[in-house]
């Protein structure tokens, strides 16, 4: 008798859990398109280093080989003095976006939120002097906006303890500052950063929604139980994605790449604009507003989320194109939504074969379901 009780409390919890998890993401599911926003001192030097096109794009400290001491200088003249967190709202809700996704620290290391615990940050480093991101998580509660962190778990160009296994041994690694690989202990990083940045990050802001994590490299398995115990011992309603790695994430994560059928479990595809993540001065060819309008389509209709990134400049102002993109992408899903209430893979049909159709044809429209 005993051992039977002792099996359905097993079930009981695990169903439990289950349901907490179904639950919080109910939303997210329903969102289906959310803006992805890459921001950081990469932004400050546009794809230029020294006078030259910069090799890595947003990555380029590692790529042209800069000290962390010679990156660190970018800061001194960032001062993002034309940001309006209310406008980026704004339009991001224009377009029927249902929540963002920010950069609060790249591979970088650098912090773009006041973080007591590491200086590195642009509150602290800055002639800007503050917290944007308490403006921006304020502008999206206002607006029933959704809001989450981007955060870079595996790859840390400031920390000295943060190797890397792709695509070989180092490969992504500050080799510059800590050129002995053999010597870091990711334990450390994780004890002396990570946690005290997430912590921030989920108590310093009220609500976050989402923590999404890139880069997981290192990471042991119980390092990732314990940092999602950690988020939702904060915010237990916050979700989190696969890249918090060993199975301990709410969704799986597809980069620049669409699935090729529909999936039951929930997933999202984060796609850019142009070429880059951040903001490149010369990165000025992007896709079509039709094209990212036929990709957000298909995306939904495999059960997918579109995250749709652009790169905000220094001066914290959305790139003009990447704002007539959007407004028009909007003014093509309104003509969507008026034959359907809802994109909805188990309501309406859509023809995922739109993305390969010539431009010049006209955009079709997904139909309801005839019993």
């Amino acid at each position: 008798m005993k051992f039977k009780f002792s099996i359905l409390l097993i079930l009981l919890i695990t169903f439990s859990a289950f349901s907490q998890s179904a639950g919080k993401m109910e939303w997210w599911k329903d969102a289906k398109f959310g803006m992805f926003m890459h921001w950081g001192l990469y932004s400050q030097t546009a794809g230029y280093w020294k006078g030259h096109k910069a090799k890595g794009n947003e990555h380029f400290m590692i790529h042209e080989k800069i000290s962390l001491k010679e990156y660190a200088t970018i800061a001194d003249d960032f001062n993002p003095v034309n940001y309006d967190a209310e406008k980026w709202v704004l339009t991001a809700k224009a377009a029927g976006m249902k929540y963002i996704i920010i950069t609060s620290k790249h591979h970088d290391g650098f912090a773009m939120f006041d973080s007591p615990s590491n200086d590195y940050n642009i509150k602290e480093r800055t002639p800007y002097a503050k917290d944007p991101m308490t403006e921006l998580v304020a502008a999206c509660h206002k607006h029933d906006m959704k809001f989450g962190f981007y955060y870079s778990l595996g790859r840390d160009w400031e920390d000295p303890d943060v190797a890397t296994d792709w695509p070989f041994k180092g490969g992504r690694s500050n080799l510059v500052d800590y050129p002995d690989e053999d010597i870091k202990v990711y334990s450390r990083y994780f004890e002396r950063k990570v946690k005290p940045q997430i912590k921030e990050l989920l108590t310093q802001y009220g609500k976050i929604d989402v923590i999404w994590f890139d880069t997981p490299e290192l990471i042991s398995p119980e390092e990732s139980k314990e940092l999602r115990e950690l988020i939702l011992e904060h915010q237990p309603e916050c979700i989190i994605n696969s890249r918090i790695k060993h199975g301990f994430g709410d969704y799986k994560v597809k980069e620049q790449e669409i699935v090729d059928g529909l999936e039951v479990e929930p997933w999202e595809a984060c796609i850019t604009m142009g070429k880059n993540w951040g903001y490149i001065e010369y990165d000025t060819i992007y896709k079509s507003s039709e094209l990212m309008t036929r990709q957000l389509l298909e995306i939904v209709s495999k059960g997918g989320n579109l995250l749709l990134n652009n790169g905000p400049t220094a001066k914290g102002e959305i790139t003009d194109l990447a704002q007539e993109r959007l407004a028009e992408m909007e003014g093509g899903l309104s003509k969507i939504q008026k034959e359907s209430t809802v994109l909805n893979p188990g309501k309406y049909k859509v023809n995922v074969l739109w993305i390969h159709q010539k431009r010049t044809e006209r955009l079709s429209f997904p139909k309801k379901k005839t019993r």
